[in-house]
């Protein structure tokens, strides 16, 4: 309920005002929001797929610099990542839009704590008068005004408190937002050197289909080979050819894909092709206490916590009647230039206390409200932790598995080389027939492009762990608890 301007009372003198004024704001440092502490989310002691634990020094000191910097893509080692990644935080414009976001709750946040100052006004007003029968006159006034709500029951205060936990969570959706992008940065760079690998890998191929074909066609001309052979070594030599086509299209895929993260128009932006070095580095998966404070996502939901739980303390603070002081003072003359010179001054002190006395359970219903709202934030949070822990358990595991498959598919690759060769040398010796050396070459492509793409995705499970780990991010409005320990509500 909005409070009126009452005048003070004839009898009221301004000490008692001043003792008025002292004991509201004694009353202000209280708070309504609930105080116990949310109960700690449990964290395993160790990963369960965590690889042994490296030596000290698991980087040089350059790469641990960068982790802690949050520049972990230098961990791969490549300069055209570094350069586009820079590019990610100057012109990506899911970046801007997280930073408005950013600004906007900074705004919100300074509009709360102007609430706690006085508001004071000044008006001054010029009027003529006059009519066909009198002449004309004129009156001007001039007065300033000052109210004050003291904030009693903390209304002000847990709004504030509010308030600067959703800006910490803007902070950390504008930190969850720079990582995604880096590591889809890093994703895409990463499958468009993969596919440069396999592009240079078929042009190989090509080049010995075609001597294939060059063979084929001359043991035909002598009326030692079928015209089969001939047929069955253009077919795969066409189909090399075909599947470096589409190698071509998904390369310029990547390649739009990581314009649009650099902000830039894909037809004003190309990569040449480079070499790549398809070996995953080994990142720092710490301890799984530590995750909750070195996510984005999971901080960010920590401190909607924080802000939903200061809004219970808003809506109780209705219970309490509201409590506000004024002060006025005026002076009135004929004309403006006589304002000054004004035989007299109005003056005005007043206080008003206004309290709802039936609301038909509006009040208790926001209470609940905000209470059910602090619950869904809650189960928000948590389910954010599982998902972190979750995602981290997902990546060791990949990384374990995918560095012992790469391991076999190495030697299968080797192994389907010879393979391939032996059959060629065997079918110009006329030992075998041609339809063994096209399916030996076709065993050779394939495990060499396996390899190829089991390499690719330890570099991008490697990348898939840094984003779950936070890139190295920590959550600059908390200092680091001991394990188990739970965040400040």
């Amino acid at each position: 309920m909005n409070s009126f301007m009452s005048n003070i009372h004839a009898g009221w003198r301004p000490k008692r005002l001043v003792i008025a004024v002292a004991a509201a704001g004694v009353l202000s440092a209280c708070s309504l929001a609930p105080v116990q502490p949310m109960e700690p989310l449990a964290v395993p002691a160790a990963w369960k797929h965590a690889a042994p634990a490296p030596a000290p020094g698991w980087a040089s000191a350059s790469q641990a610099r960068a982790w802690d910097a949050g520049q972990w893509w230098r961990l791969f080692g490549d300069p055209v990542l570094d350069a586009l990644a820079a590019r990610v935080e100057l012109s990506n414009q899911d970046l801007k839009l997280a930073a408005a976001n950013v600004a906007q709750a900074q705004a919100l946040l300074r509009e709360q704590q102007a609430q706690r100052w006085p508001q004071v006004g000044a008006q001054l007003v010029q009027q003529r008068s006059g009519g066909d029968d009198r002449a004309a006159t004129g009156s001007a006034s001039l007065s300033l005004g000052a109210s004050w709500a003291p904030d009693l029951w903390g209304r002000i205060r847990d709004a504030v408190s509010a308030q600067s936990a959703s800006v910490q969570a803007s902070e950390a959706d504008l930190a969850g937002a720079r990582l995604s992008a880096q590591a889809s940065l890093a994703a895409a760079y990463l499958a468009l050197r993969e596919t440069d690998a396999e592009i240079a890998l078929m042009d190989e191929i090509i080049t010995g289909y075609q001597r294939a074909a060059t063979i084929t066609q001359n043991r035909y001309d002598v009326g030692v080979a079928p015209r089969t052979d001939t047929f069955q070594a253009q077919a795969t030599l066409r189909g090399a050819q075909a599947t470096r086509v589409a190698l071509q299209r998904s390369r310029a895929a990547y390649e739009h894909t990581i314009a649009l993260l650099v902000g830039e128009a894909p037809a004003t932006f190309s990569l040449p092709a480079a070499p790549w070095a398809g070996v995953a580095p080994q990142v720092p998966a710490e301890v799984p206490s530590l995750l909750l404070l070195r996510r984005p996502d999971v901080a960010g939901a920590e401190r909607a916590v924080s802000a939903a739980n200061a809004r219970i303390g808003v809506a109780r603070s209705a219970y309490f009647p509201d409590f506000s002081l004024s002060a006025s003072l005026g002076a009135g003359a004929g004309h403006l230039a006589d304002l000054v010179s004004a035989p007299s001054l109005l003056w005005s002190l007043g206080l008003a206390l206004a309290q709802t006395v039936f609301d038909g359970g509006a009040r208790d219903a926001r209470v609940d409200q905000a209470l059910a709202a602090r619950d869904a934030a809650v189960a928000r949070y948590r389910q954010a932790g599982l998902a972190a822990m979750k995602e981290v358990e997902d990546q060791l595991s990949a990384l374990a598995t995918l560095a012992e498959q790469a391991g076999h598919a190495r030697a299968s690759a080797d192994a389907a080389e010879r393979i391939e060769q032996q059959m060629l040398n065997r079918y110009q010796a006329g030992l075998s027939a041609y339809t063994e050396v096209v399916t030996a070459q076709a065993g050779a492509l394939s495990a060499r492009r396996g390899l190829l793409q089991l390499q690719l995705q330890r570099q991008q499970a490697a990348v898939a762990l840094i984003q779950a780990l936070g890139g190295g991010w920590q959550a600059p409005w908390l200092e680091t608890p001991a394990p188990g320990v739970a965040p400040p509500r």
